[in-house]
């Protein structure tokens, strides 16, 4: 989301430069004295923890790790809490399913503070021979149950003008799996895969909640099977110098299980982008081959769509032997240039008695994480 707390302009990878809003999600932190104020704020400190569970990063040295997996690595069982400073945090992290319960606290006053980034992409070669494939280029693999997220920026920097003999250039952000997952104030920062948002296997329908985050990207850059509410979120479509010709990408990509009721649900929400009007579709419905059953399901309703969004045709198939016309596509009460109905058979709408089931408590059911504070 647009901050107040806007840094100055510093070097960085090219690819967020192209918006104001973004040139600075990634740039380098100044150099930190060993004797700066305790960098945990509110939250604390190793003398002085929030509560007995609670683990401190610092890439300063003033937390007890400084790296984001080795507190997770540490941080053992359930109910467990991360501080993470302000930082620049250029790793890999997995959670894996044994850690449930877990919290990251994101200890700056704007997500933007404290980066989680690393530079995978499907195709860039694993050290050990083969390639990292789309689930392995994720910047940030979240596995576990119960995994909340504060006020962090989760981002892959993985640049296709960097690596043109590279044909995978899907570059995950990050990939979230588990059952009530929520992320509040983040941000999610990528080009192709940005934000993944699935389960742990085709039969378990992982329910997920992201408020008042922002996400980026071009190609299908919010993805994956899981129940996922994106509420009071901003979504923004970047440009593309390497195209010539739209579509450029497409905002969201669901491959929700056919079995699944329901799928993402966007509510109350913003698509803006950089790229000419009309160059984004709003969405395509993506079938895995792991799972041809698959129906995705996507409602929009009550969001501002920007003029990006191809307003005549705003949905288009991944592929032919699945065209989004027999999937589960709704919109209801949308505004903006990009939610005009010109052409009504290419814009499926929800009725009033419909739009009654497609809220965020009929989608997450008895867990309220917009109840959770902090």
């Amino acid at each position: 989301m647009p901050s107040p707390h806007l840094r100055p302009p510093l070097s960085r990878r090219g690819f967020l430069t192209a918006s104001a809003a973004t040139a600075l999600a990634l740039a380098p932190f100044p150099a930190r004295s060993a004797t700066r104020p305790c960098p945990f704020g509110r939250y604390g400190s190793p003398a002085a923890r929030l509560t007995p569970q609670t683990l401190y990063v610092d890439p300063s040295g003033q937390g007890d790790f400084t790296t984001v997996q080795a507190a997770v690595t540490a941080a053992t069982g359930s109910g467990r809490t991360l501080v993470i400073a302000p930082g620049t945090y250029r790793e890999t992290v997995a959670v894996d399913v044994t850690r449930t319960e877990m919290t990251w606290l994101g200890a700056g006053r704007d997500p933007r503070d404290v980066v989680i980034v690393h530079d995978n992409a499907a195709g860039t070669p694993k050290p050990g021979g083969g390639t990292y494939g789309t689930t392995g280029s994720a910047t940030t693999l979240v596995q576990a149950d119960g995994f909340t997220a504060r006020r962090i920026t989760f981002a892959n920097d993985w640049l296709r003008a960097d690596h043109p003999g590279i044909s995978g250039t899907q570059a995950v952000a990050i990939k979230v799996q588990g059952d009530r997952s929520a992320f509040h104030h983040c941000r999610f920062l990528g080009h192709q895969d940005t934000l993944y948002a699935d389960s742990m296997a085709l039969g378990v329908f992982a329910r997920q909640y992201f408020a008042h985050c922002y996400a980026e990207g071009d190609v299908d850059f919010v993805f994956g099977r899981a129940t996922a509410v994106y509420e009071h979120c901003h979504f923004r479509t970047l440009n593309r110098t390497d195209l010539s010709s739209a579509p450029y990408g497409f905002v969201f990509a669901p491959s929700t299980a056919g079995a699944n009721p329901r799928g993402y649900l966007v509510i109350r929400s913003r698509v803006t982008g950089e790229a000419p009007d009309a160059h984004y579709k709003l969405a395509r419905p993506w079938v895995p081959s792991s799972d041809p059953t698959a129906r995705p399901s996507l409602t929009v309703r009550d969001t501002h769509l920007g003029p990006g969004i191809d307003a005549v045709a705003p949905y288009t198939n991944m592929s032919a032997s699945f065209p989004w016309q027999e999937q589960r596509f709704a919109e209801y009460r949308n505004a903006g240039p990009g939610a005009e109905i010109t052409v009504p058979e290419n814009r499926p709408q929800l009725t009033a008695v419909q739009a009654e089931s497609a809220t965020r408590e009929a989608y997450l059911g008895d867990w309220a994480p917009w109840q959770e504070g902090r």
